[in-house]
């Protein structure tokens, strides 16, 4: 073996021989990137390497369970000897009688960003950074743990830890969730067999690539649809808008703020699975009520009590096809594609079509059969990423989400609260739109109940409240989004008659702000 060069890689050389493993041999870079990459690692026990670049090496961690977007989860991360870069593209088999002999996966790989100086958070033991991976997104965080035995023992132990942001998710395990590399779509086992590549076979599922997210457009409400030759009238779904990115039997299903809810809804992306496309596809997660129409208490009700088998998935607008973005093609175009896709599909999977003409009766004939509403579509429109006038939605109802910002408690024994204080953003800050104290059952009470004892503040998070309610109410945190049905918005804004329908986990607190009502903020 050469002599050592005494620089931040004489560890990582020290423990290789470069002559019987693949691994690189490497050196100190000049470049100072933010690259980061994390290894799935079958060697002595299974593990997951965690690198991040600094200084012209990846600073390195191996984390035993893997990562986590559980906020409460704290996740064992050993700090092992820097590597070099062009580890960061290593995958494959490291012999076995050789350090850290196993396979090894690109699991992940992306750009990361230091909150502060990392230098100083990697001295004093707290590194908070973002990273911007392919499947780790948002906020983490490294804490250096104490030594044991005073101090002695040369093992470094820290926890890797999610940050509580846009990104947490508590219910997605990204280790379950992803089980085939990000950069060869192989399996461990395909990778130790020496299978061959996405790009090297002629294998058309393996070639696919998956479509990246795309931020959803959202629609302005209006009192009435609007009227033209141009319009098309697509039925409002009660549910959770989820865009579905498919390469064969890669499947990703996405929330509208980009959180991944693949495991979540299952037998979906088992549906999608089977399709054989690669496409990314906009839609609904609906449950049909018993007597017709889509409902998001059913939808609530079916999550909660893990009857997945009632999910279905209503397409209707396609982004993607076979790697061809289709955003710039008029709707008509898109849709007759989707259509092409999905029109004869089976259960849980459906086409969601359209309606043309009297936009008035479309609407009026839609609120008899108890649908919540329509979406009007200019059929020439391309699709954008933000509110647009091109897609005008009108409600039978009035029906919206709330931001919960406080509550009124109980006199009644075992009941955690007797009703929510809500209401929406405005430029300058939260503004109050009422008192709604029906529409729960037990189990929402006791699960709402222990939301709103964790999130309690001291001060209010609205604007100004009356009086009358101020005396008696409870401060929590804005974060928790409400569905609320209503009659009609008084002069000042309080809704008449509110009911509260659900929580909605997929819209984040500060989205609230009530400009989807013909572009004027609240």
């Amino acid at each position: 073996m050469p002599a050592l060069s005494h620089d931040a890689l004489t560890s990582y050389r020290h423990k290789r021989d470069f002559k019987a493993t693949p691994e690189p041999r490497g050196k100190v870079a000049k470049a100072k990137g933010r690259s980061f990459v994390i290894q799935k690692h079958d060697a002595t026990r299974l593990h997951f390497d965690f690198r991040l670049e600094l200084d012209g090496v990846l600073k390195s961690w191996a984390v035993t369970r893997g990562p986590s977007l559980d906020p409460k989860q704290k996740r064992l991360a050993v700090r092992v000897e820097d590597h070099p870069l062009d580890y960061g593209g290593f995958e494959g088999t490291i012999p076995k009688g050789q350090y850290g002999g196993g396979t090894v996966m690109l699991w992940d790989k992306g750009t990361w960003e230091p909150e502060g100086d990392p230098h100083e958070g990697l001295k004093e033991g707290k590194l908070s950074f973002t990273l911007k991976g392919k499947r780790l997104k948002g906020g983490f965080t490294l804490v250096r743990m104490r030594k044991a035995g005073g101090g002695k023992s040369a093992r470094e132990n820290w926890l890797l830890i999610k940050q509580r942001d846009d990104e947490a998710d508590p219910k997605t395990d990204p280790v379950a969730t992803w089980q085939k590399s990000v950069e060869t779509q192989r399996s461990m086992a395909g990778i130790a067999k020496g299978e061959k590549r996405a790009s090297e076979t002629a294998d058309e599922s393996e070639t696919r690539s998956l479509p990246p997210f795309i931020a959803p457009q959202l629609a302005y409400l209006k009192d009435r649809p609007p009227e033209g030759p141009n319009w098309i009238h697509e039925i409002k779904y009660d549910g959770y808008r989820v865009l579905a990115a498919i390469a064969g039997s890669d499947v990703r299903l996405y929330t509208r703020s980009g959180q991944d809810w693949t495991q979540k809804f299952k037998p979906l992306a088992r549906a999608f699975a089977g399709l054989g496309i690669e496409a990314l596809i906009d839609g609904e997660v609906v449950v049909f009520a018993k007597a017709g129409p889509t409902s998001f208490s059913a939808l609530q009700n079916a999550l909660s009590t893990h009857h997945d088998s009632d999910l279905r998935y209503v397409a209707f607008d396609l982004l993607i096809l076979n790697g061809e973005d289709l955003r710039k093609k008029p709707l008509s175009e898109r849709k007759k594609k989707l259509k092409q896709l999905l029109g004869k599909a089976a259960a849980p999977l459906s086409y969601g079509d359209h309606i043309t003409g009297d936009s008035d009766k479309v609407l009026a004939e839609a609120c008899k059969l108890g649908i919540e509403g329509l979406v009007s579509k200019d059929k020439t429109s391309p699709y954008v990423s933000r509110r647009s006038l091109t897609w005008i939605k009108s409600k039978c109802l009035g029906r919206s989400e709330f931001v919960i910002g406080g509550f009124r408690p109980s006199d009644k024994q075992g009941r955690s609260f007797a009703s929510l204080l809500i209401g929406e953003f405005g430029k300058d800050g939260l503004h109050y739109r009422g008192r709604v104290g029906t529409g729960y059952n037990d189990e929402v009470l006791r699960s709402l109940g222990a939301k709103l004892k964790a999130r309690q503040i001291d001060k209010s998070p609205f604007t100004q409240v009356p009086q009358s309610i101020r005396s008696r109410a409870r401060w929590v945190k804005p974060e928790l989004v409400a569905e609320i049905a209503f009659t009609e918005r008084t002069r000042d804004g309080i809704l008449r008659h509110p009911v509260f329908l659900g929580l909605r986990e997929d819209k984040r607190a500060r989205d609230v702000t009530g400009e989807d009502r013909g572009g004027r903020a609240v």
